[in-house]
């Protein structure tokens, strides 16, 4: 008796997940550049952890000054959520641009996988070691990968979507 009502169970989750996947598929098919751009969260800007920001990558401070100046986990959060919004729009103009640099997508893809880790792994540290050097680190590293990642979409904003730059700045 309990074994049909777990495959049941079981079946009943796949199925809804499988909805919710296809209902978010058909989301990002009818986004445009203004619907991505609205998606960045501006309330905190990498701005502080680069002079070249936007521009160049790189952090241009260390470690914990970095994780000061990224308000600790707020900042990784909201790296992390950047970094998808990012990775959509790397998607987006692989989509509808003719002449987008393939491998120039594909680093943004794997920039903002990169960022996912470093995040998951330097907030699961913090929440059960606080902001241990281990924690600073993973931060760290993924502050350097986001600012190269911005350098990246800047690049891309002006090779495909001129117009959206300013936006793009302003967001971040």
């Amino acid at each position: 008796m309990i074994l049909p009502l777990i495959q049941l169970a079981v079946v009943a989750a796949v199925g809804y997940f499988f909805c919710l996947w296809r209902k978010k598929a058909r989301v990002r098919a009818t986004q445009t550049w203004d619907s991505l751009m609205a998606q960045l969260r501006p309330d905190w800007s990498a701005r502080e952890l680069s002079d070249r920001f936007l521009w160049q990558e790189g952090v241009s401070i260390n470690a914990d000054d970095a994780w000061k100046r990224m308000e600790g986990p707020k900042g990784l959060w909201v790296m992390y959520q950047n970094a998808r919004v990012m990775q959509e729009m790397a998607t987006y103009a692989s989509k509808h641009c003719e002449c987008v640099d393939r491998v120039l997508i594909s680093t943004l893809h794997s920039d903002a996988l990169q960022i996912k880790v470093c995040v998951l792994a330097a907030l699961a540290q913090y929440a059960f070691t606080a902001a241990s050097e281990g924690v600073r680190v993973n931060a760290f590293r993924a502050a350097s990968l986001y600012t190269g990642m911005a350098a990246r979409m800047t690049t891309l904003l002006q090779n495909n979507a001129a117009a959206m730059i300013p936006d793009f700045v302003a967001a971040m």
